[in-house]
C-alpha cells in the first residue's frame, strides 16, 4: 500500500483524501449556472394594453423600425383600388342562346349539307363547349387588366371590356371571338363545326351584370403583393405620450423596440459571453473566501456543498423562468407582479438545511444578483427581497415541525404590508389599486414557496444527508421502537441518555453549535447495550455484577462491542448517518481504563505484557463539535454518579481531570473545538450537574402514631 502511494502521484492522493474533484465540480456548476443566468438577460419594456390610455411616456431608447401596419394597409388599399369593376356575361341568357342553338340544329338541318363531315353530337359538344367559355369569361378595363398583367396576375379568362358597353350590354368584339374560336380548334382539333356554332353567337349584345366576388379575390390578391412597410424610429423619439390612447402601432413599435434591444445585447459575441463568465467568478470566488473562513465544514462536506448548490441553482431557475412567463404575458401580468418574491424560499431552505449565517450571507448575494439580472424594478425589488429574505431566517431559525412553515411564510407577508405603503408614500399616495394587487401577487408567491419548502425538505435531507430540527423533532418521539426497547429493557441506560442529552444540549448552545442535534442523537448513541443490557452497571439496579464471571479483556470487549452493535442497529432502523457516527464517535478510541488497570494487576502489575489496543474502543475520534461535547458529557455523567458528595467543587475537580484526560490521550484532536469552547463547555457541563446533583435537606421522620 506505502509502495503505491508513493508511485501515485501527490496531487492525486490529495483529490481523493479530500473529495476536492467533486468540490470543484461543484463549484463549476455554480459558476456556469450564475453565468448562463446573468448573461441571458431579458429586456424589460412596458407593454402597452390596446385602447387603454398610457400612465407614462414611453421614449425610444434605441435606433429601430418597426413594421408600419396603418401605413401598409393604406399602401394594399391604394393599390387595390386599381382593380376596377369585373363583369360577366349574364348567365341566363348565355342559358337562352345554348338552347336556341340546339333548337335551330334540329329545326334547321341545312347544317349537314355545309359539315358532311361532322355529326350531331359533335356540334351539340361544340355548343356546350362555348357556353362554358363564355360563363367563365370575365371583362374589365384596361387599367385593370393592366394593372393584374404588371403582377403576373392576369387570368386567361379575363378580356378588356367593350368600348361600348353602356352599363347593361354590349356586342363582343371580333377579337374576342377569334380568341375563343382558336381556344376551341385547339381543344376540339376540328375548325368548321366551332366556327358554325360561334357564327350563331356573334353580331348581338349581350348583357353582362358585375361579378364582385371575382373583384374582391382579385383585390386581396393585389394587397398581398404589397410587401409589409417599415418605419424608421431614432433613439430618444417619443413613442406614446402621457394619456395617449394606445393603438396597435403604438403596440407594434414597442414590440420591435424591444426585439431591437435583445439583439443589441448581442449575447453570443465573445467579449459579452467573457464578461458574464468574469463576473460570475468573482461572485463565485467571494462565496467561496467566505465558506473557507467562515464554514469551513460546508466546503469539506461534498453533501452539505452540493445541497447549498442544488439551492441556489433552483433559485436561479424558478426566477428565471417566472421572468420568462411574466414577460410574455400580455394580460398585463407584470403590472400586477411587480415585486416577485424569490430569496424567501432560499433562505427558508438554506436556514432549515444549513445555518442561518450561510441564508443571511446568501440572501444578500442573490439579491443583488437577481435585482440586477432580472427585468425589474432594481432598487425595490433587492430592498423588498432582502428585507423578506432576512425576515424569513430570523422566523425560521427555530422552525420545530414541517407545518410552521405557512406560520414562516405568513409572518413574512405580513412584514410587506408596510413596505408596500411605504413605497406609495414615496410618491405622495396614500392607497390605490396597485397596494392590493402587490399583496395579492406577494401571497401567491410566497404560498407556492411554503409548499415548495414542505415538499423539498425531505427530499434534500433523504438525498444530501442532511439532519434538520424538523427531522431531529421526530426523532424524539418516545414511541419510536428503540427507544421504547430501550426504557423498558435497559431502563438505567435511557435514564443516563436522558441526562446526557440535557447536559450536551445546554453546552452545544453555549458555544452555537447544534444543541437539539446532541440532545437527540445522544437517545440513541447507546442503544447497543440493548443486547447485553445487565453488563452495564447503570442497568443491574444493586444486583449480581456478572462481570464477576468474566475475565477482565472479556468485559472489555463486552462494554466496547456495544458501539459496533450499536452502528449494526442504528442502520437496520434505518436511522441517520449523522446518528451512526455519533454512536461510533461517542468513545473515540479511548481506553476501557477500569478493566486495563484489572488485567494489568492480573499480570502481576507488568503492563507491559497487555496489549492496550485490545481494551481500546475502535473510534473513530469525534469530527464535529456536537459529537466531542456528547463524549464529554458521557463520559462526566457516568463517572460523576461515583461521587459521593457532589458539590460544586468536586464536580468542578471531575470535569477538569476527565476532560485533560481526553485532551492528552488525542480524542479532541479532529473535532475543531477552540480552547476558548473547551472553557465554555466545561462551565456548563459543571454547572448543569451541579443542578442536577444538588442535594436536598434530609427530611425528619414522622413520630409513630
Amino acid at each position: 500500500m506505502s509502495g503505491e502511494s508513493k508511485e501515485t502521484p501527490k496531487w492525486q492522493r490529495y483529490l481523493r483524501k479530500e473529495n476536492l474533484g467533486k468540490r470543484l465540480l461543484v463549484g463549476l456548476l455554480i459558476l456556469f449556472s450564475l453565468a448562463a443566468f446573468i448573461h441571458f438577460r431579458e429586456v424589460r419594456v412596458d407593454m402597452l394594453e390596446l385602447d387603454s390610455h398610457a400612465k407614462n411616456y414611453v421614449v425610444a431608447q434605441v435606433d429601430f423600425e418597426f413594421p408600419d401596419e396603418e401605413g401598409t394597409v393604406i399602401l394594399r388599399q391604394e393599390s387595390a383600388r386599381d382593380i376596377g369593376v369585373i363583369y360577366r356575361l349574364d348567365p341566363q341568357f348565355v342559358d337562352q342562346k345554348r338552347f336556341q342553338v340546339e333548337k335551330f340544329l334540329i329545326d334547321d338541318p341545312r347544317w349537314r349539307n355545309f359539315l358532311t363531315k361532322t355529326t350531331y353530337e359533335e356540334l351539340y359538344q361544340t355548343a356546350d363547349d362555348v357556353k362554358a367559355v363564355l360563363l367563365e369569361s370575365r371583362f374589365a378595363k384596361e387599367r385593370t387588366l393592366n394593372r393584374l398583367r404588371s403582377l403576373d396576375l392576369l387570368p386567361p379568362e379575363y378580356f378588356l371590356l367593350p368600348s361600348s358597353f353602356d352599363g347593361e350590354s354590349a356586342p363582343l368584339s371580333d377579337s374576342f371571338w377569334q380568341q375563343i374560336q382558336q381556344e376551341l380548334i385547339k381543344k376540339k382539333r376540328r375548325g368548321p363545326d366551332v366556327a358554325y356554332i360561334l357564327n350563331y353567337f356573334q353580331g348581338i349584345d349581350w348583357p353582362m351584370d358585375q361579378d364582385t366576388s371575382a373583384q374582391r379575390a382579385l383585390r386581396r390578391q393585389v394587397e398581398t403583393t404589397v410587401p409589409q412597410r417599415f418605419s424608421q424610429i431614432r433613439a430618444g423619439s417619443r413613442i406614446v405620450d402621457q394619456g395617449e390612447k394606445v393603438t396597435q402601432r403604438h403596440i407594434s413599435m414597442v414590440q420591435a423596440m424591444k426585439k431591437a434591444m435583445t439583439e443589441d445585447q448581442k449575447i453570443w459575441e465573445p467579449l459579452p459571453l467573457l464578461s458574464s463568465l468574469i463576473f460570475a467568478t468573482l461572485i463565485v470566488l467571494i462565496g467561496g473566501f467566505y465558506f473557507h473562513y467562515k464554514h469551513q465544514e460546508i466546503i469539506r462536506n461534498i453533501y452539505k456543498l452540493s445541497l447549498y448548490a442544488t439551492i441556489i441553482i433552483l433559485t436561479l431557475i424558478a426566477a428565471k423562468v417566472t421572468e420568462f412567463f411574466l414577460l410574455q404575458s400580455t394580460g398585463g401580468l407584470l403590472e400586477v407582479v411587480r415585486y416577485p418574491l424569490f430569496l424567501p424560499f432560499a433562505a427558508i431552505l438554506i436556514c432549515v438545511l444549513l445555518s442561518g449565517e450561510v441564508a443571511l450571507f446568501s440572501t444578500c448575494f442573490l439579491a443583488v444578483i437577481l435585482g440586477l439580472s432580472l427585468a425589474v424594478d432594481h432598487s425595490r425589488f433587492i430592498v423588498i427581497n432582502i428585507t423578506m429574505g432576512a425576515i424569513a431566517i430570523l422566523a425560521s431559525r427555530n422552525l420545530r415541525k414541517r407545518k410552521e412553515v405557512f406560520a414562516v411564510c405568513g409572518k413574512v407577508w405580513l412584514s410587506c404590508i408596510p413596505i408596500f405603503f411605504v413605497y406609495n408614500f414615496s410618491l405622495n399616495v396614500f392607497w390605490n389599486i396597485y397596494v392590493v394587487s402587490d399583496l395579492m401577487s406577494t401571497f401567491v408567491f410566497l404560498a407556492l414557496t411554503s409548499i415548495l419548502v414542505v415538499g423539498l425538505l425531505p427530499m434534500l435531507e433523504s438525498i444530501f444527508h442532511v439532519m434538520t430540527d424538523i427531522t431531529l423533532m421526530e426523532y424524539m418521539d418516545p414511541n419510536n421502537e428503540l427507544l421504547r426497547r430501550l426504557s423498558v429493557e435497559a431502563p438505567g441506560t435511557y435514564q443516563h441518555c436522558l441526562v446526557v442529552g440535557s447536559i450536551s444540549e445546554a453546552a452545544a448552545q453555549a458555544i452555537g453549535a447544534n444543541g437539539l442535534f446532541c440532545r437527540v442523537s445522544t437517545l440513541y448513541h447507546d442503544i447497543g447495550k440493548l443486547f447485553n443490557p445487565h453488563y452495564f452497571t447503570e442497568n443491574q439496579m444493586g444486583g449480581f455484577n456478572i462481570h464477576q464471571l468474566l475475565t477482565p479483556q472479556e468485559s472489555a470487549q463486552v462494554i466496547i462491542t456495544h458501539v459496533t452493535e450499536g452502528e449494526v442497529l442504528a442502520r437496520k432502523h434505518g436511522l441517520p448517518q449523522s446518528f451512526i457516527d455519533v454512536i461510533r464517535e461517542h468513545h473515540g478510541n479511548t481506553l476501557v481504563y477500569y478493566f486495563y488497570c484489572k488485567q494489568v494487576e492480573q499480570m502481576g502489575g507488568d503492563s507491559d505484557s497487555v496489549d492496550e489496543k485490545l481494551f481500546r474502543y475502535p473510534g473513530p475520534k469525534p469530527r464535529s463539535k456536537e459529537s466531542a461535547i456528547i463524549m464529554m458529557a458521557d463520559t462526566i455523567e457516568a463517572a460523576s454518579r461515583s461521587l459521593e458528595n457532589a458539590d460544586e467543587e468536586a464536580i468542578t475537580e471531575l470535569v477538569n481531570r476527565l476532560i485533560a484526560e481526553k485532551l492528552e490521550d488525542g480524542q479532541f484532536d479532529d473535532c475543531q473545538l477552540t480552547f476558548e469552547e473547551f472553557g465554555t463547555v466545561k462551565r456548563t457541563i459543571i454547572k448543569s450537574l451541579s443542578v442536577a446533583r444538588h442535594l436536598r435537606i434530609k427530611y425528619p421522620n414522622k413520630p409513630s402514631a
